[in-house]
């Protein structure tokens, strides 16, 4: 029974506290009570604290989506996380096309040109694939997961002790109005005369009474000075505790974002490493790729003899296109290997765009004319070009040399 009136009376205290709280919100917002104002430090650090829970939720959801653009793959993501249970491994779009690559590849034929080209891509992409996977585990380690936890833990604590805060500070004004009316009571009771009318008329003695009851109830406010001044003491002593609990939490702010800065740091440095990752990556296939030129050319007068078509027979077309190709592949080795054995030069059309791999060597345009020499020593799949005063080594086989 004792547990059970404890409890009532407890439950009776929190309620008339809730109530007590309400009505002075109620009044403070239609004006009819004063309202205590927090220092303008504290009001700043709380918009402060406000604005980085704003700015980390909207970066931390645009990385998410920067780091994986399909939503329903974001949203399966999330559901596994709840459910503290491991998300199932697919492939991303880039090892999926790599794998697409591949396949073709070798459908075709790995000892075709396409066929050799769509493997080399595809196992280029699928490096570039998990290359793509290593930055987005890096950047969610290093990067979403402290801001996350700013958004999901400090700030909760934050959020908490503020309401605290707030609940506090309406504790303290209910006293202080309390006060105030107890003490315009007191100040009234003293102001009325309660001497006993001289007359006896009921109108008179009516008016007697009630305002003997009027004066009891201001004086039983009256009486409420001094506890209600108690109340105020109490309160203002809980508000100034709470505000300086919250004041010490929200000038942790200064920390986050030094902490936050060094996740940025981390996560610029995942993002440089994985785009130089791509760009050698790329690097690497353009010049196994760069490699295919005469094969991709002769391959390609080949499938353009035999497939135009003939009256006659194919096969004298096929057979005279063939020896027109080696011909002309034949004659410009040999004017190659005329000029590497001269000291001369010559000027030649460029075939394909090439970028050059370092300082030594120059990078070209296609359809542009450059000047081109052998030096002594000299491997024999490269020459001197030479462009206005830039100049630097050239595979030949980028080159059609002019007459």
């Amino acid at each position: 029974m004792n547990i059970m009136d404890f409890n009532v009376k407890k439950l009776a205290a929190d309620a008339g506290t809730f109530l007590s709280r309400a009505v002075q919100f109620t009044e403070e917002k239609l004006g009819q009570a004063e309202k205590t104002e927090f220092d303008a430090h504290l009001e700043n650090l709380l918009s402060k604290a406000e604005c980085t829970k704003l700015w980390t939720e909207k970066i931390m959801r645009q990385t998410e989506v920067l780091l994986q653009p399909n939503p329903n793959a974001r949203i399966e993501e999330f559901v596994y996380e709840k459910l503290d249970r491991k998300a199932p491994s697919r492939m991303n779009n880039p090892e999926l096309l790599g794998q697409y690559m591949v396949d073709s590849g070798n459908e075709f034929g790995p000892g075709t040109a396409y066929g050799n080209a769509l493997i080399k891509s595809g196992e280029t992409q699928k490096r570039i694939g998990a290359a793509d996977r290593e930055l987005i585990q890096t950047a969610a380690i290093n990067f979403l997961t402290p801001l996350r936890n700013f958004i999901e833990g400090d700030y909760k604590t934050i959020t908490k002790e503020r309401k605290l805060l707030q609940n506090k500070r309406l504790d303290l004004d209910a006293a202080k109005t309390r006060l105030k009316k107890a003490k315009a009571a007191e100040a009234r009771a003293a102001q009325l005369n309660l001497s006993p009318p001289e007359e006896n008329n009921v109108m008179v003695n009516v008016s007697y009474m009630l305002n003997l009851l009027h004066v009891k109830w201001l004086k039983i406010w009256a009486e409420e000075v001094s506890k209600s001044e108690q109340e105020v003491r109490i309160a203002q002593s809980e508000f100034d505790r709470q505000a300086e609990i919250t004041r010490l939490l929200l000038e942790g702010i200064s920390s986050t974002h030094a902490h936050h800065l060094r996740c940025l740091n981390d996560f610029v440095e995942a993002q440089m490493t994985y785009y130089a990752q791509c760009y050698q990556y790329m690097l690497d296939l353009q010049k196994q790729l760069g490699s295919f030129p005469s094969t991709v050319l002769a391959n390609h007068n080949q499938s353009s003899s035999t497939c135009v078509p003939s009256s006659s027979s194919t096969t004298p077309s096929a057979s005279v296109t063939a020896s027109l190709s080696s011909i002309s592949n034949s004659a410009a080795s040999s004017t190659f290997v005329e000029l590497k054995s001269s000291s001369g030069s010559r000027k030649a059309r460029v075939l394909y765009d090439y970028d050059a791999a370092n300082s030594s060597e120059l990078s070209l345009l296609a359809d542009e004319v450059i000047t081109v020499y052998s030096i002594p020593g000299m491997d024999s799949d490269w020459l001197m070009g030479e462009r206005g005063n830039q100049k630097g080594k050239v595979p030949i086989t980028y080159l059609e040399l002019l007459n």
